[in-house]
């Protein structure tokens, strides 16, 4: 087995054991889904994190969950990040992600 699919064995798992954990919580009326759903961010960041360090789409998903998190539990307002700085860091990101992916394949 490559060591990259090993990689996303350990997310896959990390992200089943997640969901799981919240669909338990959501069914026993501790922790509701629908403000618990940012941890699934969490913890996909925390598993590219893992896998490699340096990786700053693993970070910037994991603090996009944290944001995201804090703004569903603690009613915080944060109206900017919400509207225009967690959106554009998202699409930065990610065009980030591709742009590496095409230029791997060069």
């Amino acid at each position: 087995m490559e060591k990259r699919e090993k990689r996303h064995i350990l997310t896959g798992g990390l992200i089943l054991i997640t969901l799981g954990v919240l669909i338990i919580l959501h069914k026993t009326a501790v922790f509701g889904f629908d403000k618990s759903w940012p941890i699934l961010l969490i913890v996909i960041g925390i598993g590219a994190i893992a896998q490699r360090g340096k990786d700053i789409g693993g970070w910037f998903i994991a603090a996009s969950g944290v944001i995201l998190l804090l703004m569903q539990n603690r009613q915080l307002d944060i109206q900017l990040v919400s509207t225009y700085v967690l959106p554009l860091l998202l699409i930065g990101v990610g065009a980030n992600i591709v742009r590496k992916h095409f230029r791997k394949k060069e």
